[in-house]
């Protein structure tokens, strides 16, 4: 179960790297709308779970290693938005969600 505290960080880092996303990292999303679906913080709010889905995209592992290959400039930009916020900045990891294909298979397997 998550903290207060904890939750309210993942919000603001999931508030924050939408708006990135959608402003001044579009030469990263490769031709894609790039959502954050979920962010997931440890309790010592010291590593960040980023889940990330987007669309259209045939290869989504292949969008989300080139995120984790830019992580020093997407962390860096989100620092410098949000440095008052936080006394250290944690450690952002990019995953890809697959839960709308997991929901598009339970569907199609239900019909």
């Amino acid at each position: 179960m998550e903290s207060v505290r904890q939750q309210k960080v993942s919000r603001l880092l999931q508030k924050e790297l939408g708006m990135l996303f959608q402003k001044e990292f579009q030469h990263l999303s490769q031709g894609n709308i790039i959502s954050i679906t979920t962010v997931r913080i440890t309790p010592d709010l010291g590593y960040a779970k980023v889940y990330v889905s987007a669309f259209p995209t045939k290869d989504p592992k292949a969008l989300v290693e080139n995120l984790n290959t830019n992580i020093h400039e997407i962390s860096h930009t989100l620092n410098q938005r949000v440095k008052n916020q936080f006394r250290v900045m944690p450690e952002l990891r990019f995953y890809h969600d697959d839960s709308m294909e997991y929901a598009q298979r339970i569907d199609e397997l239900l019909k």
